[in-house]
């Protein structure tokens, strides 16, 4: 993603475009090129703007998601954005959850694809082995429907990270936290439009957590994409731009 990241305030993003305010936040092994369809596409309709997650510098005994959704609210002061769309994948997704529990009165809508919150079954069950290449790239292949795309690029992120102490650590810490803080209790309140996009071959959040989100939330739409994975933005990045081009065009511009 040939896009210039941005160094403002102690915060690190990349944003492109004009308009409403969409906040893309990224996966626990998410960079900000897995959502490059997003970013090209919504950016000519949208101020698409994609934070830098503090993952791996937070403070380890801070290191949950609890913070990282703090990290999103000062984040959103700082840029002067009082209300947005929030979509994330994965611990992205949890992100966005528990903000809105908080400042639901800053939230236009909600779009969830992979996300963590009720169930998930982290790395398909089990943590990398340190040192193993083979392993991590097993494991990063899972995330996928189609193993084409864990690229050599996407493992070598992987394997570096399960291979720094001070990021496994981390990495632990935010997916046992993400596994203690369930929002089952929370998201019947949050009563925005909100927009549920999954893989029916999601391993990690498997289907029957889309169907309790769609389920527990007062105002959701469900969409599947077929043969895909958790990442339904980087497996089919066209399905789920026009889908979910679609659905804002639906609920917040149905003149158009």
């Amino acid at each position: 993603m040939d896009i210039e990241i941005k160094e403002e305030n102690g915060f690190s993003y990349i944003e492109q475009g004009e308009g409403e305010p969409l906040i893309v936040l990224h996966g626990l092994f998410g960079a900000l090129s897995n959502f490059r369809g997003v970013f090209e596409y919504f950016s000519k309709r949208f101020r698409v703007i994609i934070p830098m997650l503090p993952l791996y510098t937070m403070p380890i005994i801070d290191t949950n998601v609890k913070n990282l959704s703090r990290f999103l609210a000062d984040f959103m002061d700082s840029k002067n954005i009082s209300k947005a769309h929030l979509l994330g994948n994965s611990l992205g997704g949890h992100v966005a959850l528990i903000y809105s529990a908080k400042h639901l009165d800053r939230v236009k809508s909600l779009i969830l694809t992979g996300s963590s919150g009720l169930y998930e079954n982290t790395l398909g069950g089990s943590f990398p082995k340190r040192g193993n290449y083979d392993f991590v790239k097993e494991k990063v292949a899972v995330t996928f429907y189609d193993p084409k795309h864990a690229t050599k690029d996407l493992v070598d992120e992987c394997f570096e990270i399960v291979n720094d102490k001070g990021k496994t650590i981390r990495t632990i810490s935010l997916a046992k936290s993400a596994m203690r803080h369930n929002m089952a209790g929370e998201v019947p309140k949050m009563n925005v439009p909100t927009c549920l996009i999954w893989g029916k071959n999601d391993t990690i959040t498997p289907p029957d957590v889309a169907e309790e989100f769609h389920e527990l939330f007062p105002d959701s739409d469900l969409f599947w994409i077929d043969k895909c994975g958790h990442a339904p933005m980087m497996e089919h990045p066209e399905e789920f731009n026009k889908i979910l081009g679609e659905w804002l065009d639906r609920r917040f511009n149905p003149a158009a």
